[in-house]
């Protein structure tokens, strides 16, 4: 078939070779198997951006806590930023909010992983479980081993 060896050949070329083909209904000619493979991979990829994202947020957290006379102003717009990209990425796919709670747990190894590596501490100083729920992770107010809680602009 034609658009299969475009696939191959012209990534772009065929993306646009099969919206066109949908627009026109011409189902028929529409390259179905790595058209499904594509749609999957979609999938895929939003599933890690938020897994990575929550990764580096939950790393930064422990950094944050773990080495207090470090803290600087590069980690907090780690943290807000990685909070901002996840909230945008919930609500593109609202979807993926349940398996943001399946992994949660799962995903402190990879905050782990960059918290030791980052901050030459040993892997004994930090929490084999991870200290924070979802929520306060999640929460733009929240930041660990501080008395009060940040506001902007403080």
């Amino acid at each position: 078939m034609y658009t299969s060896h475009l696939y191959e050949k012209d990534f772009y070329g065929w993306t646009q070779k099969q919206v066109s083909l949908l627009k026109t209904q011409q189902w028929e000619q529409l390259d179905t198997l790595n058209l499904i493979e594509e749609i999957e991979t979609l999938g895929r990829r939003e599933r890690q951006e938020l897994r990575n994202r929550l990764g580096v947020l939950l790393g930064h957290l422990l950094k944050w806590q773990f080495q207090p006379e470090k803290r600087s102003n590069s980690w907090l717009g780690t943290i807000r930023e990685q909070r901002v990209q996840i909230k945008l990425l919930l609500q593109d796919s609202p979807s993926l909010k349940p398996y943001l709670d399946e992994v949660f747990f799962s995903v402190y190894e990879l905050g782990l992983a960059l918290a030791i590596r980052e901050t030459e501490l040993g892997e004994n100083i930090f929490p084999e479980i991870c200290p924070y729920t979802l929520d306060q992770t999640l929460n733009p107010k929240f930041l660990p081993n501080v008395n009060q809680v940040y506001e902007q602009g403080e």
